[in-house]
């Protein structure tokens, strides 16, 4: 948030916090919903010890109170600077919404750790490749890579197996998974005590919403939010995919603002 908009909120708060009495705490009530909307932080979803903070289609950030993963940063990183900065990046695989290496050198720190596939690693020059089934842990994070690719045959050029990474991240005791672009394939279907999704789906590169939501009914997340839901036609109907999705009452659909 630049120095303006921090500068107008603070003021905001403090008004708000100046209103006394029953009858006016409706209003002081409606200025800090207001604040939160305008000032952007309706879009972080704080899950307490973990927040989600979506910058864009497929790339967003995790945070708990010390670490801060960004996921498949590929947009200007004044998108980034209002946020902690990046222990951990994770790149799914190499099409250009999901890795751009200008991003990512921009984004590096002394600190920071850089995981994908090989092809991204190769391409970028620095960092760690995980394969498929394979895992690292970085500090106390455990980092996972899960299989994702096209099962539908005219979808099969878009993303072969073996080729880009899904993950389960475990971090402050919970179980993150992060589809990248996949069909509702077997590893999906198998996956055990995951407590947030983000689910793709998107035509004609990755699922559809049915297929989605198959999915999502096997493995029963605690948690799920649809993202990388643009395609070549529009957006998916991510309506549809939490009303099919809450036949389960067991589990939380959070649409969280993506574009």
């Amino acid at each position: 948030m630049n120095p303006v908009k921090k500068a107008l909120l603070l003021k905001f708060i403090i008004i708000s916090s100046s209103i006394r009495g029953e009858n006016l705490k409706p209003l002081r009530i409606f200025i800090i919903i207001y604040c939160l909307n305008v000032f952007g932080y309706s879009q972080i979803y704080d899950t307490s010890p973990i927040n989600f903070i979506p910058i864009n289609h497929a790339s967003f950030i995790i945070t708990n109170e010390t670490q801060s993963i960004y996921v498949d940063p590929v947009q200007d990183i004044s998108a980034y600077q209002a946020y902690q900065k990046a222990n951990i990046i994770l790149i799914t695989h190499i099409h250009g919404d999901h890795f751009k290496p200008e991003t990512v050198n921009k984004l590096k720190n002394d600190d920071l750790k850089i995981i994908g596939p090989k092809n991204v690693i190769d391409e970028l020059g620095f960092g760690t490749i995980l394969n498929n089934g394979e895992n690292i842990k970085i500090g106390d994070i455990l980092i996972e890579a899960i299989p994702m690719y096209n099962l539908t045959e005219d979808r099969l050029k878009f993303h072969e197996k073996g080729k880009g990474n899904g993950y389960v991240v475990t971090m402050s005791d919970k179980r993150i998974y992060i589809s990248g672009d996949t069909e509702d394939i077997k590893e999906m279907r198998e996956l055990k005590n995951i407590d947030y999704a983000f689910v793709c789906m998107n035509l004609p590169y990755t699922m559809t919403v049915e297929q989605a939501t198959s999915a999502v009914l096997e493995f029963k997340p605690k948690v799920v939010y649809p993202y990388h839901y643009r395609g070549t036609k529009g957006y998916s109907d991510i309506e549809k995919f939490k009303r099919l999705v809450s036949v389960n009452r067991n589990i939380d659909i959070i649409l969280l603002k993506w574009y």
